[in-house]
């Protein structure tokens, strides 16, 4: 029996250390091979989906921490268009429970809702990604969108985001929307310098450059996959493979952002600047959309997209007025607008039906 009982007992440690050998050199959940995206069955993966706005907003407005439902009819809505991957924006400040958030809508009771809306999420084969969204140094309230991260609070963000979500391999990181730096240019040294290492001397307080946010991320020991947006609000990746931070377990890639709005609105554009980059990273387009309630802009934009194998999510799951901004839903039934109708189309045709499940 004693010896029985030994042995259970050395099999059990053998496979615990086996448990941790496999994920310390494996590959789980989504990563990258070459430029294309996998699951941990080496299936290669089309991301299709939606950002959801509301918690990056609604908490330091004491409002909340959603804007509208987040809930499994939420999901049902968003599952009848083919979804299966959403992104959630979200702040600093409400995640650290700092600068005068309201305890009911901060802190703990912030992660805790982050925290069930993903794993609901997950429960339904829609993989999630976390991204930091507003941001504000020092005892400045996180009411807005800043040029670059900043040292005082995003990397103390993200070593407890990625602690909180190190096991669970289908939460992707989107570890800064959209930077800015040097002045909002679309390419220069000093701009792509600040991006990676935080040395940026237009800004009024210390930035965090993405390569601090990266070795935040991967000294937890969470080897998720990271997305960082470049240049000019995310639209410009023109250095980003000369810059491209250090990941011990490369598993980063581009993301990039592209409204009828931007710079880079000319199919010449992106195939010079993404495309070129689409040949050696998988890319991720976390949003997209236009400001005028049609989809006369991103109809062709995903027809290239589908044809360099990007992924892209479509910016708005809101019930907003979309002639004032890109607007996917009029109510939380997932009734699209025009230009949510042109976006649903299109995951509906023939090429959603390439997209593997996420299991």
């Amino acid at each position: 029996k004693m010896k029985s009982e030994g042995c259970v007992t050395i099999v059990v440690v053998v496979c615990c250390l086996l448990c941790v050998v496999v994920w310390g050199q494996k590959p789980v959940g989504l990563h990258v091979s070459g430029n294309k995206l996998l699951n941990s069955q080496n299936q290669v993966v089309r991301l299709r989906g939606v950002d959801h706005s509301g918690s990056e907003f609604a908490c330091i407005q004491n409002n909340g921490i959603w804007n509208g439902p987040a809930d499994q009819n939420t999901i049902n809505a968003m599952k009848a268009w083919r979804v299966n991957i959403v992104r959630l924006p979200m702040n600093e400040d409400c995640w650290l429970g700092i600068n005068g958030v309201n305890p009911k809508y901060g802190g703990i009771n912030y992660q805790i809702a982050i925290k069930d809306f993903v794993n609901l999420l997950n429960q339904n084969e829609i993989a999630v990604i976390l991204d930091l969204h507003w941001t504000a140094p020092g005892t400045q309230r996180a009411t807005g969108q800043m040029p670059m991260p900043d040292m005082d609070h995003s990397p103390t963000f993200w070593s407890q985001v990625a602690s909180a979500y190190k096991t669970n391999p289908w939460v992707i990181f989107d570890l800064f929307n959209e930077p800015y730096p040097d002045n909002n240019a679309w390419d220069t040294v000093a701009g792509w310098e600040c991006w990676k290492t935080g040395n940026c001397p237009n800004l009024n307080y210390r930035a965090a450059g993405l390569e601090t946010l990266v070795s935040a991320v991967r000294a937890t020991g969470a080897r998720n996959l990271i997305t960082l947006g470049g240049l000019m609000y995310s639209d410009s990746l023109t250095r980003w493979m000369q810059y491209k931070p250090y990941d011990p377990v490369n598993n980063t890639i581009p993301s990039w952002h592209n409204y009828n709005f931007n710079y880079c609105i000319q199919p010449d554009c992106w195939s010079n600047t993404v495309g070129v980059v689409a040949r050696s990273y998988p890319i991720i387009a976390t949003e997209i959309g236009e400001n005028d309630c049609t989809g006369n802009y991103i109809t062709p934009l995903m027809r290239w997209m589908d044809s360099v194998g990007l992924h892209y999510l479509a910016w708005t799951w809101n019930n907003w007025d979309c002639k004032q901004g890109p607007s996917l839903i009029t109510d939380w039934n997932g009734t699209p607008t025009n230009f949510g109708l042109a976006y649903k189309q299109h995951l509906a045709s023939g090429i959603a039906n390439e997209t593997a499940l996420i299991v």
